[in-house]
């Protein structure tokens, strides 16, 4: 995918996130039993979800094309096998430990400027989110159905996703140095968050 195209596709993301979510507080009875909003909202007003998102992205900018252009399935994907686990009502030890990590290890990937292979990056990538989604499926609210719950917190995933690759690309040819800053600040945030 090139540049342009990631942004294009964050950017209309992040529209249909927005006007999707301007009048949640109006809508709160309807998507009672949809549940699409609470699943948009949950990944962008965690601040832990949002950074990894972002982080997750931001990094993949530099990685091979197979990895870059492969992100948003191995995000996707961990965030099912993570749900899909809470609601199989099994349980996974550690969910906020490994949010919180996923920040901190995402944080060390873009301060080092980390290449990593696909295999081994996709495989960290989606078990950064098998946490994440474990999150947003163990606290789908009562009377939301699954598939509008799903379908709202996998756009907004995806958005934050194409966001940091955004930013990530729009960086790509700066000073190496500012990249570093923002990874040692996600670095900063995950230790933030762990303890």
């Amino acid at each position: 995918m090139t540049k342009l195209t990631r942004l294009l596709m964050a950017t209309g993301l992040m529209v249909t996130a927005t006007a999707a979510s301007a009048h949640a507080g109006h809508d709160a009875g309807h998507d009672a039993g949809t549940g699409f909003t609470s699943g948009l909202l949950h990944p962008m007003l965690g601040l832990d979800h949002l950074l990894a998102m972002v982080a997750i992205g931001f990094w993949s900018v530099r990685q091979s094309a197979t990895l870059k252009n492969s992100t948003p399935l191995f995000v996707i994907g961990g965030m099912i096998l993570g749900a899909g686990i809470a609601w199989g009502g099994l349980s996974l030890p550690g969910v906020e430990t490994g949010i919180a990590l996923s920040v901190l290890l995402a944080g060390i990937l873009i301060a080092t400027m980390a290449k990593l292979p696909t295999a081994v990056g996709g495989s960290l990538v989606a078990a950064f989110m098998v946490f994440h989604g474990f999150a947003h499926g163990a606290e789908m609210p009562a009377g939301a159905t699954l598939v509008a719950y799903f379908a709202g917190f996998s756009v907004a995933t995806l958005a934050l996703t194409f966001a940091g690759c955004g930013f990530g690309a729009l960086l790509l040819k700066s000073d190496s140095r500012i990249t570093r800053a923002i990874g040692a600040v996600l670095v900063g945030a995950g230790v933030m968050f762990a303890g």
